[in-house]
């Protein structure tokens, strides 16, 4: 029945991630409507129009679940939310999207009991399309012209090599706790990538390491997140404790993504 019910969320939220995507590059082509939010992050057309697409498709094979959404939480709408609930990111990297960059993506997560289940992100600007099926598989498929691949290529993390680790980093978060964690770990190779694409990386056996120390919020990590764990890796507090969702304001602090260790 689980495996059911995933599956039938895979059926639908992957040509809607799509559908967004689309709609999120079509928006580009014009006026992208630019504001400032109350958190001095900014916010487009793109952001709010492919939000709409992605609730209206959730709402429809799950009235039932609570949906936690960026641009709506902005706008001060917060359901209340027990063991079960949607996570979205309508367009994570809002920043790289505007600056013309490709480092984009679509997300969408479930959370049950604290972790994420299943997950689907979609890169509008290379056509990728990553999907954790369930906690143990997660695949990737190539869009042409908005029609996705019935090929599921299955993506898993490499063995972290006992030297000569690489660590991916956000292109406009390195902060200096981030520089001391290379440097005290002996990390000299490094990967530059911005949005969710950061635990793809990971998750496809290109990078070994994520290491986070500013803060992010919930909804930009939890796709991400639940495809690295399905692909083998794990996200896990500083000390290594398990990492949560469903904290106080959906604020995440510090936490380390990566492959698994041999």
């Amino acid at each position: 029945m689980i495996e059911n019910k995933y599956q039938k969320f895979a059926e639908v939220l992957r040509p809607t991630a799509v559908k967004a995507g689309r709609k999120i590059l079509e928006v580009r082509e014009g006026n992208l409507g630019i504001s400032i939010k109350g958190d001095q992050s900014p916010v487009t057309i793109a952001d709010q129009q492919a939000e709409k697409i992605i609730l209206s498709s959730l709402k429809n094979i799950a009235p039932e679940i609570p949906i936690i959404a960026e641009e709506s939480v902005s706008a001060g709408i917060v359901p209340e939310t027990k063991e079960i609930f949607w996570l979205v990111d309508p367009l994570d990297g809002t920043k790289e999207f505007i600056s013309g960059g490709s480092d984009f993506t679509v997300n969408i997560a479930l959370i049950e009991n604290g972790i994420p289940t299943f997950a689907v992100i979609y890169v509008p600007a290379t056509c990728k399309l990553y999907t954790a099926l369930n906690r143990d598989t997660a695949i990737l498929q190539n869009v042409t012209h908005d029609v996705i691949s019935p090929d599921e290529i299955p993506i898993r993390t490499r063995p972290i090599p006992q030297e000569g680790m690489t660590a991916v980093a956000s292109k406009s978060h390195l902060d200096d706790q981030t520089k001391a964690f290379l440097i005290d770990n002996n990390i000299e190779n490094t990967v530059s990538v911005g949005s969710s694409l950061k635990f793809c990386i990971v998750a496809t056996g290109d990078a070994d390491i994520y290491p986070r120390f500013g803060p992010t919020m919930e909804w930009d990590i939890a796709a991400g997140h639940a495809i690295l764990n399905a692909a083998g890796g794990s996200v896990t507090n500083p000390d290594g404790t398990p990492f949560k969702y469903q904290k106080k304001g959906y604020l995440n602090g510090a936490f380390i993504a990566k492959s698994h260790p041999s």
